[in-house]
């Protein structure tokens, strides 16, 4: 959907401002300008994200104000007096102060807040559970039980501190980005659930520290409540903590070092949910952070979920928040002191602002709604080994149908009490919600310049490209995104988004001039660090493809199968009958429908979370992605004459056979599978081109799967879970250095989601040794040959 741009006043930008070149001009620039200039295509009309799910939230989404223009951007670090009541020399020097001061701010006081909380049955059951004392010394005892937590039940938001940090924040900020644009298309609806009572939860994908402080800051500049914030740090220093307490941040309890550590204690899970349920009936706001790999924040979804459940707070809106960074800074800390954040403050004095970050917060919907409408169902949902365990050891060729289970991403031994009693379907919709706000969160954030860049020279172009010829591949990857309704996060000519872009990606390529005087040649630099930092940015433009990107590996994949099959390809084409070529593949090949879509379907199973949406059906996504080639020019869907041939690929006993469509006997009657429609890849120059940028979006992915199956042949099984992982992720990383390549898959986040995937196919299984969990390998998978399976079912979908 695209709306028209309309603005209504100095303040309210309508667009994006185009890309400042404040930095040294590169070599090359000039022979860019002269060679391409194409104006900015979003000058008028801009793609609207952030709407609900028109099939979980029908009513939320009805409840959309009717306004049909783009309400505009706006940059927080540009403040001057316009947007203060003052005027004059003196209020230009000083108009940030004026305006911090001028923004409403919703205090927030502690009250008897600790007293409701201690008083509420489940800390209480949670505190005699943890404390058997004497008769007399009960009460003393569960209070010095519960003395590590005192200071997160007592957080509260002071206004007056609030403008402080705020005011701080924004010269912290100038000093880290060049801006930061808050698309405000749907602040009017979040002003209206403020002002009908109603409390706002903002859930956001976990990138780096700076994700916590970028959305209160948002909302307070436009008046909005502030929201207390979940920050899963370890902070050591008590001052620290003390001020950070004051300004609404939730902080991990002193004697806890990792969130894992402090969900583990049912006394912590306990207060928490109590903690929740005091806020939200204060009718103050939320903002929880989740990841995806790593499986963390969702407790507290799931929390908020289970009060309503009980009816203890009416209901609540969930407001996905998507943040991109042209460069996101390296602030992933897990703990932290006074010394090394005033060290990181001081720091900020010389440095350049580097990059832009754009904010889109999405139209609030119900989460009563959600639960009690029915719509999100999860009757469908089965152990990832029920659905691809037949497949990969008994090499069946028919599926079945369902959708994987992920329940780690609730894992019943963190979670509080009540939640560990709750049935199968209710567990599995509570991983639903988790499911549905990832995929909200990923798909409402835009895509930056370095985004598109990093992914022409990763998927596309890893053996170097010209400039003239980027220049042509990402004004056509534009129009391709703004083609699947997704914004981007720059604005400009083309010229200035392409020397933007290389000049933040620097580091992490190699640009050689050629001595011939034409256009210089940009590799990216052969280095974990570099393909790392741009895998992590191109992810954007893969989820923004993952349809066509599961639709080109099923293709790749059915490719393999008839280049193996020792059959030619010609025969479709030639008419020759059973020729035997070994290793010829050509592209004039049909495919058939089913074939293919159960290609697409096997593979979505294996999917990371959050690039499929919890309310659609596996077998309806996999049709879509066969769908979506044909969309894109990949697939030409043709009719068989009734005296081709077509080659079809038995279900049943998995050979190469042969039928004639004129065939007396045969009758769709006597087969069920019969293809419907089949596929012919398109001819075009580009094609194969195209075919193969989509396949390499997933293979770090897949790859990483198959290099972790691998290290189970040499690791001395069984090890703590954390353990595991570093020694996955160590072997990864050591593979890629063999190698010299595919530096995509060695991250931590590639390890975390392997080792799960491997955990949900029944390949490791969890044991619970001494209070702690070991990983090993299932007794069907110590079999050398069931592991040499799963690898080839895998790599089948790897392009080569």
């Amino acid at each position: 959907m695209m709306v028209n741009e309309k603005g209504d006043g100095i303040n309210n930008n309508t667009s994006l401002p185009p890309i400042q070149q404040n930095r040294p001009a590169l070599s090359w620039e000039l022979k860019i300008k002269k060679r391409v200039t194409v104006p900015s295509c979003l000058g008028m009309f801009r793609p609207v994200m952030g709407q609900c799910c028109h099939q979980c939230t029908p009513d939320s989404l009805s409840k959309k104000l009717g306004q049909n223009s783009f309400l505009g951007f706006r940059n927080l670090l540009s403040i001057n007096e316009t947007q203060t009541r003052y005027r004059g020399w003196l209020v230009r020097r000083v108009c940030c102060v004026l305006y911090v001061s001028g923004c409403k701010v919703y205090g927030s006081p502690v009250s008897d807040r600790l007293e409701r909380v201690c008083q509420s049955n489940r800390v209480r059951e949670a505190l005699a559970a943890a404390h058997k004392a004497p008769e007399g010394e009960g009460s003393q005892g569960q209070l010095s039980l519960l003395s590590p937590l005192l200071s997160l039940i007592n957080t509260c938001i002071s206004p007056g501190l609030i403008r402080f940090m705020s005011w701080v924040m924004l010269k912290m900020f100038a000093s880290l980005f060049g801006s930061i644009q808050v698309n405000k298309n749907h602040l009017p609806a979040l002003h209206k659930a403020t002002l009908e009572g109603s409390p706002l939860v903002y859930v956001y994908l976990r990138q780096s520290a700076v994700d916590c402080a970028l959305i209160p800051l948002a909302l307070f500049c436009h008046s909005l409540r502030t929201p207390y914030t979940i920050c899963p740090l370890r902070i050591k220093s008590s001052f620290l903590r003390s001020v950070l307490e004051k300004v609404g941040v939730i902080l991990l309890p002193s004697n806890a070092a990792t969130e894992l550590e402090a969900e583990m204690d049912p006394l912590y899970s306990a207060v928490m949910t109590s903690l929740v349920h005091e806020l939200l009936n204060e009718g103050q706001a939320l903002s929880v952070g989740v990841s995806a790999a790593f499986g963390h924040g969702g407790q507290w979804l799931a929390r908020i979920r289970q009060l309503i459940k009980e009816g203890s707070v009416p209901d609540v809106r969930l407001v996905p928040v998507g943040i991109s960074y042209d460069c996101a800074a390296d602030t992933n800390v897990k703990e932290a002191g006074s010394q090394p954040v005033l060290q990181w403050l001081s720091s900020l004095l010389w440095k350049k602002p580097a990059g832009s970050v754009m904010i889109h917060l999405s139209q609030p919907f119900s989460l009563k709604e959600m639960c009690e409408s029915g719509r999100c169902k999860v009757d469908e949902w089965l152990p990832l080994q029920d659905l691809l365990l037949p497949l990969v050891l008994n090499n069946r060729a028919d599926s079945v149908f369902g959708k994987r289970r992920m329940s780690w991403l609730l894992p019943t031994l963190h979670s509080a009490p009540e939640l560990q009693s709750e049935s199968q379907s209710d567990g599995d919709l509570s991983v639903a919600i988790v499911l549905h706000l990832i995929f909200s969160a990923a798909s409402c954030t835009a895509v930056m310049s370095t985004s598109l860049v990093s992914s022409l020279l990763l998927y596309k172009h890893s053996k170097g490209v010209s400039t003239s010829v980027l220049c042509r591949d990402v004004a056509w990857l534009l129009e391709e995104l703004l083609f699947r309704n997704r914004d981007v996060g720059f604005g400009g000519t083309l010229p200035e988004i392409i020397h933007y872009s290389l000049s933040l990606l620097t580091p992490h390529l190699i640009i050689a001039a050629l001595p011939t005087g034409k256009d210089p040649l940009i590799v990216p630099r052969p280095s974990a660090a570099s393909v790392l930092h741009l895998s992590a940015l191109a992810q954007k433009v893969t989820h923004t493809f993952i349809l066509e990107t599961v639709g080109a590996c099923a293709v790749s994949a059915m490719l393999c199968e008839v280049v193996f099959s020792g059959v030619s390809s010609r025969v479709r084409s030639d008419g020759v009958e059973g020729e035997e070529v070994k290793g010829d593949m050509e592209f004039d090949v049909v495919l058939g429908q089913s074939e293919l879509t159960e290609k697409a379907l096997q593979l979505c199973h294996l999917l990371p979370p959050g690039f499929m949406p919890p309310c659609q059906s596996a077998q309806s996504f996999a049709l879509d992605a066969v769908d979506s080639l044909v969309r894109c020019g990949i697939l030409i869907m043709e009719e068989i004459p009734r005296d081709i041939h077509i080659c079809d690929f038995w279900k049943k006993e998995g050979t190469l056979t042969w039928t004639a469509t004129d065939d007396p006997y045969h009758s769709d009657s006597d087969c069920e599978d019969q293809d419907l429609r089949s596929y012919k890849i398109s001819q075009p120059k580009q094609c194969p081109e195209m075919l193969f940028f989509l396949c390499r979006m997933l293979a770090g992915h897949l790859r990483a799967l198959c290099w972790t199956t691998s290290a189970l042949d040499v690791m001395d099984l069984p090890l703590p879970e954390a353990e595991f992982l570093s020694q996955i992720h160590s072997h990864l990383c050591e593979t890629a250095c063999q190698k010299k390549q595919h530096y995509e898959s060695c991250s931590e986040e590639a390890a975390h989601t392997a080792v799960r995937t491997l955990i949900d196919l029944g390949v490791l299984l969890q044991l619970r040794q001494s209070g702690a969990i070991f990983l090993g390998v299932s007794p069907l998978f110590q079999l050398s040959e069931n592991r040499e399976k799963l690898q080839r079912f895998i790599s089948q979908y790897l392009y080569n």
